[in-house]
């Protein structure tokens, strides 16, 4: 990638935005209320402004579309993109990094996540770092949960609603029976 620049894009739950620069994407911003709230929250370069996207970011939106769609291709994509992660604490970087293994569908506790990283007990930890996620859902921090399967937060728009949504577009079970279990996916 040559220059920066941040384009916003139509998906099932709404505008999304992503922002990149020479060294990968910087960030990709889940809906908010308006284009200009989704922008303002987006982790971006600074000056990028408005632009197309190159060929990597072109199929990064395409791939992110799809996965809010419920497509589950056989290879994951979003799993061999080039994030540009200066600037994200160390600690997140390595939390990132086993969410980002996740496959569509599938869950993993915010415990479980310590647990991988080599720091059982920092389950909170897990949440915060999630929390400040600027790759969502690039770094699928939807498919981080409480324990006993419990929703846990989401700092994206529409809270723990809005994390549901995302799983169940994906096919996820988690926790005890629910509602929607007997809905066609």
């Amino acid at each position: 990638m040559t220059r920066s620049g941040i384009a916003l894009f139509d998906t099932a739950v709404g505008r999304c935005a992503i922002a990149w620069g020479e060294r990968g994407i910087f960030g990709v911003q889940l809906p908010e209320a308006s284009d200009a709230g989704t922008r303002q929250r987006l982790r971006a370069p600074s000056g990028a402004l408005d632009a197309e996207p190159p060929r990597e970011v072109r199929d990064a939106i395409d791939a992110v579309v799809a996965l809010l769609r419920g497509e589950r291709p056989e290879a994951d994509p979003l799993r061999a993109l080039r994030l540009d992660m200066d600037g994200v604490p160390l600690f997140n970087r390595r939390v990132y990094e086993v969410t980002r293994a996740i496959a569509p569908g599938a869950t993993l506790t915010y415990g479980e996540v310590a647990k991988r990283i080599g720091e059982p007990g920092a389950a909170r930890a897990v949440g915060q770092a999630l929390g400040q996620n600027p790759f969502a859902p690039i770094v699928p921090c939807h498919r981080v949960l409480a324990a006993g399967g419990a929703a846990g937060g989401f700092s994206a728009r529409g809270g723990v609603a809005t994390k549901l949504r995302m799983l169940l577009i994906e096919g996820a079970a988690f926790g005890a029976p629910g509602l929607f279990d007997d809905l066609p996916r």
